[in-house]
């Protein structure tokens, strides 16, 4: 897959895509179903299949509280997007300029006069241009105009309604990672790279594969079963593992962090870029009164994700 970063002075040969075109956090079973019909309107034109997206989210660019929202990273949305086939992935930069475009500025100046899309798919509910006055019909009327075909993708829902990341990130506060991978048809991951940390969890017996969770949704703060994928290096592989997530009040800690087990595993991951599964949520941050009360819960905690895992492929 290509990732196209600069779209005013991109490679000629990175035109022309059919393009499906969102946000696309968490690459839930809506995203995917938009993509499935992308695939087939890039085919139906003789086109690579392409996803038009923004960075940063524009969200982040307009909520000036920084309140952290994102279910995955660029990076782990690229790899996910990959896996599904995809050929360009267009990474619009999203600041005041593209901000301040008329709906019809936005078909012109984007779709057609920089990526020159042969074919965009959209959701039902997908709004675009300043102030997100531009509605689906809009870029139908534009598309016609310009020459470049629109299809307007249906609303997926499941037992529980509607599929959304709003949903997503609702099931993820109240620990509910089935449920969110039930709307993703995958597991809820956290994705990034090993960082060092203050190596307490080596003393205890329970060495730890640190990772950063800024900037992403922080799901309910407590310890997960959880499967991990070492995506790279001498340890590549899959392993069982349990992760806590949260502040670590055990040892007045602020930031957080996502710190993983992985069982049955010896070596050193530091740089090492991991891929995290949440699977069940087990319990709650606590703070022990000792050491020796924070090991006992960890070897329950390790025994129960165990058994969890063991009907987990």
């Amino acid at each position: 897959m290509r990732i196209v970063r600069d779209t005013v002075f991109m490679d000629p040969a990175d035109r022309g895509a059919a393009a499906a075109i969102g946000n696309f956090d968490g690459i839930h079973i809506g995203h995917q179903a938009v993509i499935d019909i992308t695939r087939k309107a890039a085919s139906a034109v003789n086109a690579p299949l392409g996803i038009m997206t923004f960075e940063p989210h524009p969200r982040s660019y307009f909520d000036k509280s920084h309140k952290a929202f994102r279910l995955m990273n660029a990076e782990a949305k690229a790899n996910r997007l990959e896996k599904l086939g995809v050929e360009k992935l267009y990474e619009v930069p999203f600041n005041a300029t593209l901000a301040g475009l008329t709906p019809r500025a936005f078909a012109q100046d984007i779709i057609t006069d920089q990526l020159g899309l042969k074919h965009v798919v959209v959701g039902a509910d997908f709004c675009f241009g300043k102030g997100r006055a531009g509605t689906t019909a809009d870029l139908q009327t534009y598309g016609a105009e310009m020459g470049f075909g629109v299809t307007i993708a249906p609303i997926i829902s499941n037992d529980a309604g509607a599929v959304s990341s709003t949903a997503i990130r609702r099931a993820l506060t109240d620990g509910r990672p089935r449920d969110a991978a039930r709307m993703l048809d995958h597991w809820h991951r956290i994705e990034g790279a090993v960082i060092r940390g203050f190596q307490r969890g080596r003393d205890l017996g329970y060495p730890t594969a640190n990772m950063s969770i800024a900037g992403l949704h922080p799901p309910k703060f407590g310890v997960y079963a959880v499967k991990v994928d070492v995506l790279a290096g001498p340890h590549k592989g899959t392993y069982d593992g349990a992760a806590s997530i949260g502040v670590r009040p055990m040892f007045g800690e602020n930031a957080a962090n996502c710190e993983t087990f992985l069982f049955d595993f010896k070596g050193d991951l530091y740089g090492t870029h991991l891929s995290v599964a949440l699977i069940d949520y087990l319990r709650p941050e606590l703070k022990f009164d000792g050491l020796e009360a924070l090991i006992t819960q960890m070897d329950a905690d390790c025994a129960q994700a165990r058994e969890i895992l063991a009907d987990v492929q």
